[in-house]
């Protein structure tokens, strides 16, 4: 084989070798005790242990440009929220790209919540850490809430938390810059306040589809019965429903009607099936978060508009001022310009029959010239302010 064939060979493997790990993306499997296990698989492992379609596995893919959605299968929740994309079941939860910045304070949240604990186990555990002995405390009910929601409730306040802080911080970035710009109108002021506008209106735009995510879902009684995973799983399981098969990966059809058969299935959890009253508490509490981050980015920016407003009429100001200043130096160069006439006709080389006997006449002749070019002068500024085109 020739040389330039061994390369050929060696970039066809390395390209195969590329297109490889660009398929197997690492994700982390948290379970219901807290505990983690980084994955380093492909979609298809993804698809076989979720029952997940691949146009669902791509609303999660970073590679793609999709908005923020929170979709309920039969048997799993896909969750994409800005750099949140994860895949809820009714008992673990894959998060994809634990290693990220942004991941880590959301994986050591889910470590912390996802464990069902009361609070006496929590003081007693405490005391031991303080104390060194047994605390006793009296016992307390556990959070009954279930595990897919104790880890959407983890997702949406890491998303909104996140928002919020990015628009608080470019709050405290723009104020200042505007009351700058208010106060001295330069091209490095300007240019500053355009940067963050841009960012204000991409952060804005991130917000609102959140927003408008949790607002449809809200709206929907059924897309928020979809998302009670152990509801469906403990009917499933039943014996109503055991002889049923469960091997077909879960669809939008599929789970739909799955999910409006199972409002005549027995109740399990928290009441019957029509009951989304747990759920839709958690999803108005970040509505209303989020709506509140939106409004203050809305207040940002309607002082960012007044603020244009005010340096449009300052600079509206300054170019009247321009054009004053052009009237004046307009009339006092036609008054000139008259004199300078005058003075060019009496300077020629012609005889005059006066010029011989009388010469004081040519002072008077200055004079009255000078008079002449000073009474068009005011003429032109006294028409002008009559008309209104310069100030009084």
């Amino acid at each position: 084989m020739t040389r330039d064939g061994m390369v050929s060979v060696a970039a066809t493997v390395d390209s195969a070798k590329k297109k490889a790990a660009q398929a197997s993306r690492s994700w982390i499997l948290m379970d219901s005790d807290g505990e983690g296990t980084i994955l380093d698989v492909d979609k298809y492992a993804i698809m076989h242990r979720v029952q997940i379609h691949a146009r669902d596995l791509r609303i999660i893919d970073p590679m793609l440009s999709y908005p923020s959605t929170i979709l309920g299968r039969e048997k799993a929740v896909v969750l994409n929220l800005e750099h949140i994309k994860a895949i809820i079941t009714a008992n673990e939860v894959m998060l994809r790209d634990p290693l990220d910045d942004n991941v880590i304070p959301v994986v050591e949240e889910l470590r912390r919540r996802l464990p069902v604990r009361s609070s006496a186990n929590l003081a007693q555990s405490e005391g031991r850490k303080n104390l060194g002995r047994n605390y006793d405390a009296e016992p307390a009910e556990e959070d009954e809430s279930p595990f897919e929601f104790r880890a959407l409730e983890v997702a949406l306040e890491a998303i909104c938390s996140h928002l919020d802080a990015r628009a608080t911080e470019l709050e405290n970035s723009a104020y200042p810059a505007l009351d700058e710009l208010i106060s001295k109108i330069s091209s490095l002021n300007l240019d500053r306040v355009r940067k963050l506008k841009s960012g204000m209106t991409r952060l804005t735009a991130r917000v609102q589809k959140v927003r408008d995510e949790l607002e449809q879902l809200l709206e929907d009684d059924e897309d928020m019965a979809d998302l009670y995973l152990s509801r469906k799983l403990a009917a499933t399981t039943s014996p109503a429903s055991s002889a049923a098969p469960n091997w077909v990966p879960a669809s939008p059809t599929i789970g739909s009607r799955i999910s409006k058969a199972g409002k005549t299935s027995v109740a399990t959890f928290h009441g019957n099936d029509d009951d989304v009253e747990e759920l839709e508490m958690i999803l108005e509490a970040y509505f209303m978060q989020i709506d509140g981050t939106l409004n203050k980015l809305n207040t940002l920016r309607e002082y960012i508009d007044d603020t244009e407003d005010y340096i449009n009429i300052q600079l509206d100001n300054h170019r009247n001022q321009l054009i004053q200043l052009e009237l004046f130096l307009s009339s006092g160069t036609c008054s000139l310009t008259v004199y300078s006439l005058l003075a060019g006709i009496f300077g020629m080389n012609i005889p005059y029959s006066w010029n011989d006997d009388h010469s004081y006449v040519f002072k008077w002749v200055v004079i009255f010239s000078g008079i002449l070019s000073a009474v068009l002068f005011l003429g032109v500024l006294s028409y002008a302010r009559f008309r209104g085109l310069i100030g009084t």
